[in-house]
């Protein structure tokens, strides 16, 4: 009988990591996917990605609603609310061997609580990571503590992981699975590209994206726009911010940026292919996404780092930091602009997801039993 793996996804960015691990498990003879959609894909706000989902080939098995149109801490955390109980009703109609868990967004705090209590054993992705700017950093170490099986990107995350009370022979190196897509799509070209876009074709491009603090000042973007207004001879190609509290005054006050700059476009979402084809283009990628700092490198553009929100991540000497003030960002632009390598490449060599099928395969049976393992 083939085992039933659950794959949970909630935003743009994370299905665009999972996608090639969707796959290998879709066309695996012992495996049988099954896909869970939740959070901004089902937002008309945030572009109702769910579609791409289904047009890349995937059944999607379940749809979670759980968005509030709200961006309050009290909205997400009613959201976290209504995720846990939409899990519920999906986990127990599905009924999966094992569920797949990447990263720490509040969506995958809901799904690791509600598959911990219904006794659904868990693998997670990405553990180990450091970021101190956001509550995400609590929550993927709980996330880790609810998981039995580990996938982790760096040599020191899987340290980490262990230091958590985890058993060094359920936790794997395997690298950053988002490597893999830079491997493996046939990206645009920079004609192809300008032309999806419908942006100037004679000026270069910058690629930018801010996303709340939520463990500080959630609503600080002001400083980033008015470094990028002395660009006026530049494309800047905008990607929404997500739905932690915050996010939607942080699109606001972009959109109301981009009314204003006719050099300036907002996109709902790229999509992978078009995103990581900005990031290959771009003259430089801005803002605080942790695609800045693990898959940009590879694509050889140099990423300008705002603020706190990817504070303690690793990353290589093409990440230049700033602290959120104008006159910061702007000296790090310039600094990018003249950045000449190397690009460090510390995430691993892509194969990420044939190696994470090939453990889970492996595993003689799916518990959530396991022991704290003492350093």
């Amino acid at each position: 009988m083939r085992r039933k793996i659950c794959i949970v996804t909630g935003t743009r960015a994370e299905y665009g990591l999972l996608y090639w691990l969707m796959k290998e498990i879709q066309q695996d003879d012992e495996l049988e996917l099954q896909l869970v959609v939740t959070g901004t894909h089902l937002s008309p706000e945030f572009g109702l990605t769910y579609k791409q989902i289904e047009l890349d080939g995937f059944v999607i098995d379940e749809k979670v609603e759980m968005l509030l149109s709200s961006d309050t801490a009290v909205g997400v955390a009613k959201s976290i609310g209504l995720a846990t109980i939409g899990f519920t009703g999906a986990f127990d109609r599905l009924k999966p061997d094992l569920l797949i868990i990447l990263g720490d967004r509040f969506e995958m705090m809901a799904a690791a609580q509600t598959a911990l209590i219904m006794r659904l054993p868990i693998a997670h992705l990405h553990g180990g990571e450091l970021t101190f700017g956001v509550y995400d950093d609590s929550i993927r170490h709980s996330i880790t503590k609810m998981a039995t099986w580990h996938f982790v990107s760096t040599e020191s995350h899987r340290k980490r992981v262990i230091q958590l009370g985890e058993h060094p022979e359920r936790v794997w190196n395997v690298g950053a699975l988002g490597i893999e897509n830079i491997l493996k799509i046939q990206l645009l070209s920079k004609a192809e590209l300008y032309t999806e876009l419908k942006v100037n074709d004679r000026m270069p491009l910058f690629l930018i994206t801010y996303h709340p603090e939520t463990n500080g000042v959630i609503n600080v973007i002001h400083p980033l726009l008015s470094a990028l207004e002395r660009y006026p001879n530049i494309n800047l190609i905008f990607t929404k911010s997500n739905a932690d509290n915050g996010g939607r005054y942080v699109n606001e006050v972009i959109e109301q940026f981009v009314l204003k700059n006719a050099n300036a476009y907002l996109f709902n979402s790229l999509g992978q292919l078009r995103y990581l084809s900005a990031a290959k283009h771009a003259a430089v990628v801005i803002g605080n996404s942790s695609s800045g700092l693990i898959e940009v490198p590879y694509l050889k553009t140099p990423t300008v780092n705002c603020g706190d929100r990817q504070m303690g991540r690793e990353c290589p000497s093409s990440v230049i930091n700033a602290s959120l003030d104008e006159k910061s960002i702007y000296e790090a632009i310039e600094a990018s602009l003249k950045f000449n390598g190397p690009y460090g490449q510390i995430f691993g060599n892509g194969k990420v997801a044939a190696e994470i099928i090939m453990q889970i395969k492996n595993i003689p049976s799916y518990s959530i039993q396991k022991e704290f393992y003492d350093l």
